[in-house]
C-alpha cells in the first residue's frame, strides 16, 4: 500500500508547488503593476493604485510564508514508516472517508480510490491522531470507525 502512500504525497508535492508557481506569478505581476503605474499615473489616484498594489504585495507575501511552513511539513512526512497509531503521513481508512494526514491539499482521486489530503491541525485529522484501527471518532455528529491505519 506504499504506492498510494506515494501517490498521496506526490498529489500533495505537485500542489504546492502549483501554489508557489501561481503566487509568484501573480507577485511578478504586481511588481509589474506598480512599475507601470510610477511611470504613467499623477496625483491623488495614482498613490491610491500604489497603495492598493502594495497591499496586495504584502498579502501574496504573507501568502508564500504560509505555503514555506507548508512545505516544511511535507518535508516531515514519513510514508515508509508503518505506525499502528495515526501519526503524520499516515493513511486512514474508515466506514465514512479515507483520509491522508499531510496537508491540506483536497481531494484526491485515481483509479477508484479516493482520499482527503488533510493538515495535521485539521479538526478531523485532531480526532483521528492517535487513534488506532477498530477505534471510533465523532465528527460533526457522524460516527466513524478506524478500519485500517496504514
Amino acid at each position: 500500500m506504499t504506492n498510494i502512500k506515494e501517490q498521496l504525497l506526490k498529489f500533495c508535492q505537485d500542489g504546492l508547488i502549483e501554489k508557489t508557481a501561481r503566487l509568484k506569478k501573480r507577485s511578478a505581476e504586481l511588481q509589474e503593476s506598480l512599475s507601470s503605474e510610477t511611470k504613467s499615473s499623477a496625483g491623488d489616484k495614482h498613490e491610491t493604485g500604489r497603495a492598493m498594489v502594495q497591499l496586495e504585495q504584502e498579502k501574496l507575501g504573507k501568502q508564500l510564508v504560509e505555503l514555506d511552513k507548508t512545505k516544511a511539513t511535507l518535508q516531515k512526512v514519513d510514508i515508509a514508516k508503518d505506525a499502528e497509531k495515526v501519526v503524520l503521513g499516515s493513511l486512514v481508512k474508515t466506514s465514512v472517508a479515507d483520509y491522508f494526514i499531510a496537508i491540506s491539499a483536497g481531494p484526491f482521486k485515481k483509479e477508484g480510490f479516493s482520499a482527503f489530503c488533510i493538515s495535521a491541525s485539521a479538526p478531523i485529522a485532531q480526532l483521528l491522531l492517535g487513534k488506532e484501527q477498530g477505534d471510533d471518532i465523532t465528527f460533526n455528529d457522524t460516527k466513524m470507525e478506524i478500519l485500517e491505519v496504514l
